[in-house]
């Protein structure tokens, strides 16, 4: 029997689909592959995920509001401010006072930690590269283009 066009049909559940159909699910588990194949050479410089995520960002993005550094590098702010305090300590990062807002902070790179993430960048090149294997140019463009407009559908802020 035809369902008329203007009947809504429940979405799958999760059994339904399966967790391998899932986005959800399998961004999480190449995000989580992902990191763990940085851990040795981030345990190495003594940098957690948040840190190493943080320089990442400022190394694109140097002089970033604090507010924002969490929106990029996908960090809570509470544990970025942890991440930072000791990417502070060990000289790798200044935070200044915004020049508009004093409440704000901005964040920058030291040419210490500028240096850090030069020697990290080989391996999450590497580790991004590996994510690829297989898959041709013009699929991997696609596969951006697709998370790009993926992240325009969902995203909270304008950045």
């Amino acid at each position: 029997m035809n369902k008329p066009e203007n009947m809504k049909t429940e979405p799958l559940r999760l059994g339904e689909m399966g967790l391998d159909n899932f986005a959800p699910y399998l961004m999480n588990r190449i995000m989580g592959r992902y990191n763990a194949a940085l851990q040795t050479e981030m345990a190495e410089q003594g940098l957690t995920t948040p840190q190493m995520r943080s320089l990442a960002v400022l190394s694109v993005i140097d002089g970033i509001l604090i507010r924002e550094l969490a929106v990029y590098a996908v960090v809570q702010q509470s544990t970025l401010s942890r991440a930072l305090d000791t990417l502070d300590q060990n000289g790798l990062i200044r935070r200044e006072t915004d020049g508009q807002d004093s409440r704000a902070t901005r964040v920058f790179i030291t040419d210490a930690g500028r240096e850090a993430y030069e020697r990290l960048w080989p391996h999450m090149a590497g580790a991004y590269e590996a994510m690829f294997k297989g898959i041709d140019e013009g699929e991997k463009r696609a596969f951006v283009g697709t998370l790009q407009t993926i992240l325009r559908n969902i995203r909270k802020h304008d950045f």
